[in-house]
């Protein structure tokens, strides 16, 4: 009985089951406020503590650490308050913590945002985070798979109001026919139909009550290495990787809580579109970045060209940069003289040579290989000094012994003009700088790209201040490695050592005030006479050039180009060139990532075809794949339209199954039709609903977003414009267009004809 086709029985209970929800929820919201009152007391105390005078610093590291902590908690308690609780189950448990009433061996359990417990009662739960491993069943539990659930009850609320309550059943009795409850489809159940069907907003919503088994299963994979999940539009793909960003912060949380996560988005938009679901889902400590902001103290504000972006995109950009870092590592033409306390010395082109091999063969980077540069360099003319002060007029062998030598070499390390030539040969880079200089020369890029065709020299050339591009990021961040740009974090720990070597001096300095008071008065201790250390201790001398860092790990992360995150989730990843791929390797050597795609999807002219071909390079072939099959957004009418592209995009690909239907229906309409006559129609039907408007990439139609705009969004109702236009404007014209048909989740209107078969008589 248990593997015929069969969903839970569903009740609506009445309004004792709601009084008695009621209850509890006002029970647990008494908890939460008294640990948001307990925190906030706390906070005070250490506000308090603020201005005290001189705290030794690891009284000030205390204070300070435990003031964002108990920000943070203020923030997670706050949070939880949009649905504290929307779940419970009755699950068999011969040890029940919570037994249900005149029913040994069941456990009630209820799930919530966040987890509340007894505390005088020896910790007895009260509300389960959803997260947590004994609250698993109330997701995965089916009548085919129980999990141990009897019931499953959601819980509905408003505020601080329990609203409805539905039970499921999962426990078929002897009395029920085949037909008993069956409701086929996971789009019927009953708390997912309501999300599924309420109006889009400008921000997306958690699916914390309604995630499907096989969600669930990506949710809480233990994979500690790089995971990809595929699964066409509409499938959950991004609400899914947000939910376990929030499950792994809570169950590696002091792992990545010193670490960090990052989080990549295609574009702004979308980061402000999933911006609210980490805070709602009780985590707030995470890095939102889209690729090309990803680079510390770029954004950039312009769009290359597609053939600009492949380049820059390819993994021949790698020699490129290369060989413009190279040609920064220059010889003089003919031979210079310095001079070095009167005495002429002549540094040859072939002196600057050798120097500039011994560099590059220490294989450091750039930056970093300037001490070899110097040191050879100056070796040498440490040499030819020696020879012109120490030959011996006699004849004889040189004057000068080996540590005269060193003496002299050292001497001029100091001397300008020696100085001066190594920064000259060798000067130190800043990415920034090289990039421009490439970018805005052509001789520039005629040395870096001379194994490369006209045509790529031409779409690398901008005009010089021209704004940084997406695109540039990754460039910038290939170049920061190649040029070896000091790491963030280590500078702080220098600037905090130089400032306890100045607290040890200022010490000193104190101690020798003190012993040196003046003995000439008649009375040291009037009140009117005050010793140095009355006024200022060694902390307070050396404040001036302390660095404090206050800064959450996000915020530390964000600015440090050479952050290694403890997790990376990439969302749209199939829209990664492969020098993003190498930006993004960078940021997580221990290569724990979720990457989440749908090649289907490739828009970029450098994306991603293959995710073998793609990752191979820095895991070969150890990645785990999961794949969603399920279509929630998009109504069947609208898949069906969308899926009779993947032959000629992605034949390999098997379509999602779309569960809902809405009646709205797709419209064709003719070629001329003003789209804004469509939308306000759209508006005026169905005002409570969002409408887009998507046409081609060339800023015709007002009012209007392109293809790269709408990448990971859903609105209510979608018009698209002149389909053609838009499959010839780019090489992924096609999957473009795909992309447009699947964000909708009511209604398509499409304006032209489509460039594939359609229906004639569709047309109106």
């Amino acid at each position: 009985m248990q593997n015929r086709p069969f969903s839970p029985t569903r009740t609506d209970s009445g309004e004792p089951e709601i009084a008695a929800e009621q209850e509890y929820t006002d029970m647990l919201f008494a908890r939460l406020d008294a640990e948001v009152a307990q925190s906030n007391e706390r906070l005070r105390e250490v506000m308090k503590r603020v201005d005290a005078a001189n705290p030794d610093a690891e009284a000030l590291v205390q204070r300070e650490t435990e003031y964002h902590a108990l920000n943070a908690r203020l923030d997670r308690l706050n949070l939880a308050q949009l649905g504290l609780v929307f779940g419970r189950i009755d699950v068999e448990d011969p040890e029940a913590e919570n037994p249900v009433p005149g029913a040994p061996g069941l456990d009630r359990r209820y799930i919530g945002r966040m987890g509340l417990d007894a505390r005088e009662e020896g910790y007895r739960t009260l509300l389960l985070d959803w997260r947590a491993p004994m609250a698993r069943p109330f997701y995965l539990a089916t009548t085919a798979q129980p999990e141990g659930v009897t019931v499953r009850r959601h819980i509905r609320t408003s505020g601080r109001t329990v609203t409805g309550v539905d039970d499921e059943r999962l426990s078929l009795s002897p009395t029920d026919g085949p037909g008993t409850g069956d409701r086929s489809g996971v789009g019927s159940e009953s708390a997912l139909l309501p999300v599924l069907t309420a109006p889009r907003t400008g921000h997306m919503v958690d699916i914390v009550e309604t995630i499907q088994r096989e969600q669930d299963e990506i949710i809480r994979d233990r994979t500690r290495g790089v995971m990809v999940v595929e699964g066409g539009p509409g499938t959950g793909k991004t609400a899914v990787a947000l939910h376990r960003v929030a499950w792994l912060l809570y169950t590696w949380r002091e792992q990545l809580a010193a670490t960090g996560v990052l989080i990549i988005g295609p574009n702004r938009t979308f980061l402000d579109y999933i911006s609210r679901v980490l805070p709602e889902l009780g985590e707030t400590g995470v890095v939102l970045s889209t690729i090309g902001e990803l680079y510390p103290g770029v954004t950039p504000t312009a769009t290359d060209s597609l053939l600009t972006r492949e380049i820059k995109g390819s993994e021949e950009m790698t020699v490129i940069l290369a060989e413009a870092v190279k040609a920064h590592q220059t010889l003089p033409e003919t031979p210079v003289v310095l001079k070095v306390e009167g005495i002429e010395l002549t540094l040859t082109p072939a002196m600057v040579k050798k120097s500039r091999t011994r560099a590059r063969r220490s294989r450091r980077p750039h930056n970093l290989a300037q001490p070899v540069f110097r040191d050879h360099l100056i070796a040498q003319l440490a040499d030819q000094l020696a020879e012109r002060i120490g030959t011996d007029p006699l004849g004889g062998s040189n004057l000068l012994d080996g540590g005269d030598v060193a003496q002299l070499h050292e001497d001029l390390e100091d001397e300008r003009s020696v100085v001066d030539a190594v920064d000259t040969f060798w000067p130190l880079l800043e990415p920034e700088a090289v990039l421009e200089g490439l970018l805005t020369d052509e001789s520039a890029i005629a040395v870096a790209a001379a194994g490369y065709d006209d045509e790529t020299r031409r779409a690398l050339l901008r005009a010089p201040g021209s704004p940084w591009t997406t695109s540039d990021a990754a460039l910038l961040d290939e170049l920061a490695e190649r040029l070896g740009i000091p790491d963030p974090e280590a500078s702080r720990e220098t600037a905090v050592r130089k400032w306890r070597e100045q607290v040890e001096d200022a010490q000193e300095a104190l101690d020798i005030l003190s012993s040196s008071a003046s003995s000439d008065l008649d009375d040291g201790f009037e009140a009117e006479i005050l010793s140095a250390h009355d006024v200022i201790d060694a902390e307070t001398l050396a404040e001036r050039q302390r660095i404090r860092d206050t800064r959450t790990t996000a915020e530390r992360a964000r600015m440090d180009h050479m952050w290694a995150y403890g997790h990376v989730i990439v969302d749209e990843a199939q829209e990664l060139s492969p020098m993003e791929w190498r930006m993004v390797m960078r940021r997580c050597p221990s290569r724990w990532m979720t990457l989440v795609g749908d090649t289907a999807q490739t828009g970029s002219p450098a994306g991603v075809d293959s995710w073998a071909d793609t990752l191979s390079p820095y895991v070969h072939s150890r990645f785990h794949r999961h794949e969603l099959t399920v279509n929630y957004r998009t109504p069947r009418d609208i898949a069906d339209i969308a899926n009779s592209l993947l032959p000629m995009i992605a034949p390999n690909h098997t379509p999602a199954t779309a569960i809902r239907d809405t009646g709205w229906g797709v419209r064709f309409l003719e070629k001329g039709t003003e789209p804004g006559d469509v939308a306000a129609e759209l508006t005026a039907r169905d005002p409570e609903r969002t409408t887009v408007i998507v046409a081609p990439d060339d800023g015709q139609i007002r009012g209007s977003v392109t293809v790269d705009g709408i990448k990971g969004l859903e609105f209510d109702h979608v018009i698209i414009v002149d389909p053609t236009r838009i499959v010839e404007q780019s090489p992924q014209g096609w999957q473009d267009l795909y992309v447009a048909y699947t964000r909708a989740t009511q209604s398509l209107t499409v304006i032209g004809q489509p460039p594939h078969d359609s229906d004639p008589a569709a047309m109106e």
